[in-house]
């Protein structure tokens, strides 16, 4: 899901070409070593989404009032902002493929594969220091919302790990969790745009709104994707949540369709090998489970729209319009 390209805005490519150059020297150390692991993840890329919503964020007001005509163009300290967010970002990657005991991510080998689970967890917490690092560079505001930003993503975590494996997770579990692990830090990513940028509160919270909202739709997408895309496409094996016993909402919502939770619940609820994975997946994508999941991704694209109401430049158009263009994205089985 490619989000600076949806986006399309002139100057957002020059704003990431910074931002990449800014993540380089964040993750530079006086150990060599410690430099080589923190780079491996950051130098595989990424589509950098959360710093494109930072600069968007940024330039949304100043588009509504003429001063940029739907164009990015970042201030250093927009800039900085969307490198302290991608590097909690990173940082979590990090943890997280420890917890689920990834072997790739963007297609390389993941850093508790390549250098133990131990190196990993030391390079999350080195990536996480530098990010919080810049933030205090940008006052205390920011780096006050940083924190706490961590502190959900941790509790967002928890709450999935304290359901793995279990085949009667609730839908309010499930939100719960992705409120914390992933719209938390794109709702940060926009509040950081609007307070490094000087806009007002009003424009502030209405991007904050905007970025939980359009959060929660994004993680629906990307639950879908786990179970009707393909390794080459998604840059890591498909089905891992279920391999990893994270039961998503198009899974949840198959578990509770008489027709299909009779045959699916008895595969789930331990670890899967790569037939019973297949057989689970073809039972979810054979149901209306994951259209049912798609059109609750809608709900909270309605409401990431509605919540840009008072920004109505062309940057703004383009961010309330982008979380349909992610669910149109994604081919039905």
């Amino acid at each position: 899901m490619n989000i600076p390209a949806l986006l399309d805005l002139p100057g957002l490519e020059e704003d990431l070409a910074r931002v990449e150059d800014e993540l380089r020297k964040a993750v530079t150390s006086e150990d060599p070593f410690l430099t080589e692991v923190a780079r491996h993840l950051v130098d595989a890329g990424g589509k950098r989404i959360r710093p494109a919503l930072t600069a968007a964020a940024a330039a949304a007001p100043a588009s509504r009032a003429g001063r940029g005509g739907g164009t990015v163009g970042s201030p250093q300290e927009v800039v900085l902002g969307g490198v302290s967010v991608e590097l909690v970002h990173v940082g979590s990657l990090c943890h997280d493929d420890v917890i689920d005991e990834a072997a790739t991510r963007r297609g390389v080998d993941t850093v508790n594969a390549k250098w133990g689970n131990l190196i990993a967890i030391l390079a999350g917490d080195f990536l996480l220091a530098r990010a919080s690092e810049i933030a205090a560079s940008l006052g205390n505001e920011v780096a006050g919302l940083l924190a706490a930003t961590i502190a959900r993503l941790c509790q967002g975590q928890t709450l999935e790990v304290q359901t793995a494996f279990d085949v009667n997770r609730s839908e309010s579990a499930y939100f719960a969790a992705i409120a914390g692990k992933t719209a938390s830090l794109m709702s940060t990513a926009c509040r950081v745009g609007g307070l490094t940028s000087g806009q007002d509160r009003d424009q502030i919270e209405a991007l904050t709104d905007f970025g939980q909202a359009f959060g929660m739709a994004f993680q629906v997408c990307d639950d879908v994707l786990d179970l009707v895309g393909t390794d080459e496409s998604l840059g890591k094996p498909a089905g891992l949540d279920l391999t990893a016993g994270v039961y998503t909402l198009p899974v949840i919502r198959a578990l509770a369709d008489p027709e299909v939770g009779d045959r699916l619940r008895p595969l789930l609820g331990g670890t899967l090998d790569r037939s019973d994975r297949d057989a689970a997946r073809d039972l979810v994508r054979g149901s209306g489970a994951v259209a049912d999941a798609l059109g609750t991704a809608r709900e909270w694209a309605d409401r990431a729209r509605a919540a840009l109401a008072p920004l109505d430049g062309a940057v703004a158009g383009q961010l309330a319009e982008l979380s349909y263009r992610l669910i149109d994205e994604i081919p039905l089985p």
